[in-house]
């Protein structure tokens, strides 16, 4: 998709649509004032009959109006002052590309200005568009025998004032790298699991360093991690035909090449059937999705080596499949993790926890300025707090509330759960270091509690994706968060560095 932004008058923009904002007490934006006026009061007369009220998320399509260049006005409802978040924000602009799409349109322009909710940030509402834009044209046509109808819109303007062009390319681009991470998650989340392996990850992460000269990829077989002590990680794999990897992305943007890194780490088991704790039949085709963490590490480090932050970043995926056969770990075994600390197997679908303690070990050699990792980790996180919001659970607050915010900025949020000593009893063992699971209550919290472990000398924080990462039905597909967030967070670094 070609995003670019334009000036001038409104009334004048040569496109085949034009959005515009009404709002819920029938009050023009800039640019809809300027259409009206120039089409003899067309957009009152619609607002003044009833026809269209402005409530949050409406859209109504308007052709042929008198006075103005393009073919097609589409009226877009902001509600009241009240309701503009920047979520209904990115659900309005999907709705608005959903309907256009579809129409043979070729260019649409948007000109939601003055009145989105975030009015006076334009680098927000124009990275948002291009974000939010980018969400609705993904098409998944990866394993069908025919592609996905090729979509006629081409193009896709952003009108602003000339004094704000340059600011408004700079966010263009900006969205347009992390739209870019967002489908990389997206399209490895959504491959099957007879593709998309431990062996694809990997070589999609040295594709990624074949991409750009700031990027360096090592990629550790089993018998390297065997020979570091990663006894979790390998007891996860050994019930597969297919081999673990340990994928090291490493990305200098710093001045100084030595400068300590940011760190990502990201659960990569490319199917998990629960292993000998076998999970239920139904909805287990969702299992694919269970890498998913690892596709949004991916996806945020592809965006940050495109945006160029001057920062350094290393990301760990941790890949396995998670399979039973007379290989596969029981209930009951003890493993020694890369740390020394052992651990008794209790349920073996509880194995994300497993392979991303060793990398969580493993990452700290490069002694990061921060740690986070991402993992579709607890069904009791969607009980905790459904398909809404990113579980962030910390052993730095500070760390804890630059995510939250980060995510709060991109429209991709989190909500932070505690961490507190009265939850590790849970975990104890009488035959190990610890049990890999503490039971039903706060089963989200324990499990970070498990990781906690394995990152005491390290600021770190834990994200818990398992209610965000996909969606079921006919929607069904993976939705690429937390790449937003993760990309926000290192850019807020990057604008503090730079300042």
């Amino acid at each position: 998709m070609d995003f670019e932004i334009v000036n001038g008058s409104i009334e004048s923009v040569e496109a085949d649509c034009i959005v515009i904002a009404i709002a819920a007490d029938g009050e023009l934006s800039d640019s809809a004032k300027a259409i009206d006026k120039a089409s003899s009061g067309a957009i009152s007369d619609v607002v003044a009959s009833g026809d269209f009220s402005g409530k949050q998320g409406s859209l109504l399509l308007l052709r042929s109006l008198p006075g103005i260049n393009t073919k097609r006005i589409l009226l877009a409802g902001v509600g009241a002052q009240s309701e503009r978040t920047i979520i209904k924000q990115q659900q309005l602009i999907k709705s608005a590309v959903d309907t256009i799409k579809t129409l043979g349109v070729k260019t649409l322009c948007f000109a939601l200005d003055r009145i989105s909710g975030n009015s006076d940030d334009i680098y927000r509402d124009t990275r948002t568009l291009v974000e939010a834009s980018s969400a609705a044209l993904y098409q998944y046509d990866t394993t069908k025998s025919k592609s996905a109808p090729a979509l006629t819109l081409e193009h896709i303007h952003i009108h602003l004032p000339e004094e704000d062009t340059e600011f408004g390319e700079g966010a263009l681009l900006d969205g347009v790298a992390i739209a870019n991470g967002v489908s990389t998650a997206r399209e490895l989340g959504n491959l099957p699991g007879n593709i998309c392996t431990p062996l694809y990850l990997a070589e999609h992460a040295q594709n990624l360093a074949e991409e750009f000269d700031s990027v360096s990829c090592d990629i550790l077989d089993e018998k390297q991690i065997e020979e570091l002590g990663m006894g979790a990680l390998l007891s996860v794999g050994k019930g597969s035909v297919i081999p673990p990897r340990l994928i090291v992305l490493k990305y200098q943007g710093a001045e100084d090449a030595n400068e300590a890194p940011y760190a990502l780490v990201g659960k990569g088991i490319t199917f998990d059937t629960g292993g000998i704790s076998l999970k239920p039949g139904p909805e287990m085709d969702e299992m694919k999705f269970d890498m998913c963490g690892a596709a949004s590490v991916l996806g945020a480090f592809e965006s940050v080596a495109e945006m160029n932050l001057p920062l350094n970043l290393i990301t760990i995926v941790a890949a396995a499949e998670n399979m039973p056969s007379g290989e596969a770990s029981k209930p009951g075994d003890v493993v020694t993790t890369m740390s020394g600390q052992t651990v008794e197997i209790l349920n073996t679908d509880a194995e994300g926890r497993l392979v991303l303690c060793d990398a969580l070990t493993y990452v700290q050699q490069f002694n990061p300025q921060a740690v986070i990792d991402v993992a579709t980790l607890t069904g009791a996180c969607i009980i905790a707090l459904g398909h809404q919001a990113t579980g962030v659970l910390a052993n730095d607050n500070e760390l804890a509330a630059k995510l939250l915010d980060a995510g709060e900025f991109a429209g991709d949020r989190g909500w932070q759960l505690p961490l507190w000593d009265e939850y590790q009893s849970q975990l104890d063992s009488n035959f190990a270091d610890m049990a890999n699971i503490g039971g039903r209550p706060a089963g989200t919290i324990t499990a970070a509690c498990f990781l906690s472990r394995f990152t005491k000398e390290v600021s770190w924080a834990h994200l818990d994706i398992a209610g965000v990462a996909w969606n079921s039905g006919k929607a069904k597909g993976a939705t690429g968060r937390c790449v937003p967030m993760l990309t926000q967070y290192l850019l807020d670094i990057a604008e503090q560095i730079e300042a």
